[in-house]
């Protein structure tokens, strides 16, 4: 099963809002999901809302983000804390 960790649409016409969801790959876009880990406004000045340590557990169990998803979590700094954590964990394996 190929886990993402993507944007559901939900809201009203012409003013959307998104839920930032882990799911099966295989699932619509709007399909069900494993579970809810933040939500996004855009309209609202960019007003966004997630559980970083939910986000980092998906990531660090091979969850692949949408490039949307990406730069959301770049925004909170959680891509760079995702990423410290992979590049020294890799040191580690070096060491030993």
């Amino acid at each position: 099963m190929a886990v993402k960790i993507r944007l559901t649409r939900t809201g009203s016409k012409k003013r959307p809002s998104y839920r930032i969801v882990v799911t099966d790959g295989r699932m619509p876009r709007d399909g069900r999901f494993i579970e809810i880990i933040g939500h996004y406004h855009p309209v609202e000045g960019g007003d966004l809302h997630l559980k970083e340590e939910r986000g980092l557990y998906w990531l660090t169990q091979g969850a692949c983000p949408t490039q949307k998803v990406r730069d959301l979590f770049k925004q909170t700094g959680l891509w760079k804390r995702f990423r410290e954590r992979e590049t020294t964990a890799k040191i580690r394996q070096k060491i030993e």
